[in-house]
């Protein structure tokens, strides 16, 4: 089952690409170089998102509003109140750039492609996970900086005229041509997956190593000690583990079926690494991007690792019960 999420292999090749930063950092005019071609290579994954996005199986999810409202409510509200909570009690730990990663990564949209991927393994709500993976990275583009404006430092922020409309030109411009040129070029990228696929780790290598070039140069790594990491690491699974308990626990108490409570827990505990490292990039001034997309980077992966094995151990259940019927 877990061969169906690339979950090992991308998490080695980000870390690979964090290992060739420090080792071989990129600066002067080839970290220019590299930028420009990140921002192309993320125009284009946002166009391909586009032209992927079925807009029918959104509207259909759409009727399901009850399950939506929930999964937008713990996007946009729950998790950045948690977050806020968590970062509040770290500050003593944590620097000022890993704080504000942490209120990053609460603030961003669900991810796409594993929560769907996810919902699909352990027999969930597929149509509602698409519109709702698909809607909160839509919001997001709009959300996440607007969220960030109210929540993080201005001293670290730069979110201003120029930096919205690199967000639109970058991100939101690329996904409305993408869904425009949908009826002529959707059947052949479903058809080549393999493109999107690279085009997306792609990119975010591409950022990721830039981001961190940029780190190795300007020396910040020298904050990040063992005891920095291992809060930081305990910090996301406690986030992580509060927002599954209560995801869970409200769903029960909302009395969805078995379908929409799997596509609740799917795509309302998920944070997305694909959209919140170019909106970061955007986002947050200089060499402190680095340090900011280190607690996102973190938790994506212990989001996938923990998201699989509940939805390997929930079609197991389905399996045992259908075959008890």
């Amino acid at each position: 089952m877990l061969k169906k999420l690339p979950i090992d292999n991308y998490m080695l090749l980000l870390m690979g690409t964090v290992l060739l930063a420090t080792l071989l950092p990129v600066s002067g005019e080839a970290a220019r170089v590299v930028s420009l071609i990140s921002y192309f290579a993320v125009a284009l994954l946002f166009f391909l998102y586009g032209a992927k996005l079925k807009t029918q199986a959104v509207i259909a999810g759409m009727t399901n509003w009850r399950l939506q409202a929930l999964i937008f409510v713990t996007t946009y509200t729950v998790f950045p109140a948690l977050g806020f909570v968590l970062a509040f009690l770290t500050k003593g730990w944590l620097s000022e750039d890993l704080v504000t990663g942490f209120l990053f990564l609460s603030i961003l949209p669900s991810t796409v492609q594993s929560s769907i991927a996810l919902t699909a393994m352990a027999s969930g709500n597929v149509p509602a996970a698409i519109c709702a993976a698909s809607l909160s990275n839509m919001l997001g583009v709009v959300l996440t900086p607007l969220l960030a404006a109210l929540l993080l430092s201005a001293d670290t922020l730069e979110l201003n005229a120029s930096s919205a409309l690199w967000i639109c030109v970058q991100l939101l411009l690329p996904f409305i041509a993408g869904q425009l040129v949908r009826p002529f070029l959707g059947g052949w990228i479903e058809r080549n997956k393999l493109l999107t696929m690279v085009v997306d780790r792609g990119s975010i290598l591409l950022i990721v190593y830039s981001a961190f070039s940029a780190g190795v140069v300007a020396g910040i790594w020298s904050d990040l000690d063992a005891v920095t990491l291992s809060v930081l690491v305990i910090a996301d699974l406690i986030l992580l583990t509060a927002v599954m308990l209560l995801i869970h626990r409200v769903g029960r108490l909302a009395g969805l079926p078995r379908e929409d409570e799997v596509s609740f827990l799917f795509c309302g505990a998920q944070k997305s690494l694909a959209s919140g490292v170019p909106i970061a990039n955007i986002l947050f001034v200089g060499h402190a991007t680095s340090l900011i997309i280190l607690p996102l980077m973190l938790y994506h992966q212990f989001q996938l690792l923990a998201s699989a094995a509940i939805a390997q151990r929930m079609a197991a259940k389905q399996k045992e019960a259908a075959a008890a019927a």
